[in-house]
């Protein structure tokens, strides 16, 4: 026997350690948690793609829309909001920053607490982009089956 034989022979596991292929089958058909992350990796790419053009990825675009807001909202109700942890949302926060399009700034009332405040740059930024993004969108809705947009919506929301 050979070296490379013996070596394949020692990695297979034994039958008893091996889950059934039947299971990784029902995993890729029925795993919803599996379905929701392709599907939020398409739209991803899809909406990063149209939005290229102003140098936005589609998590800055969410970002940057969330901060479109009548009084400047705290760092944590905007992780809350983009389901985000607080550190990888200030991780996020910096590129825009450096670009001028948001700064971070005191809580008037509570000096602990940061407002997210979008710049006028931010502000103009977004405004060329959001028809780019309407387009994008609609062209999204339009790929779901039956016009069940909606549907889909208020089913990922039930999740949240």
């Amino acid at each position: 026997m050979s070296t490379r034989q013996t070596a394949r022979r020692n990695v297979r596991p034994d039958a008893d350690d091996v889950l059934p292929f039947s299971a990784t089958i029902e995993v890729r058909d029925a795993c919803l948690c599996l379905h929701v992350q392709r599907a939020a990796r398409m739209l991803a790419r899809r909406f990063d793609e149209a939005l290229r053009p102003f140098d936005l990825t589609s998590g800055q675009f969410s970002l940057l829309v969330s901060l479109n807001r009548p009084e400047p909202p705290t760092i944590g109700s905007v992780a809350t909001l983009l389901a985000m942890d607080r550190t990888t949302l200030t991780a996020n926060l910096k590129p825009l920053e450096r670009r001028g399009l948001l700064k971070v700034g005191v809580d008037k009332d509570d000096k602990r607490s940061r407002r997210l405040i979008i710049t006028a740059a931010g502000r103009a930024l977004l405004q060329k982009a959001y028809p780019t993004w309407k387009a994008a969108h609609v062209e999204v809705e339009f790929l779901i089956a039956n016009g069940s947009a909606d549907q889909l919506r208020n089913a990922l929301r039930s999740l949240a």
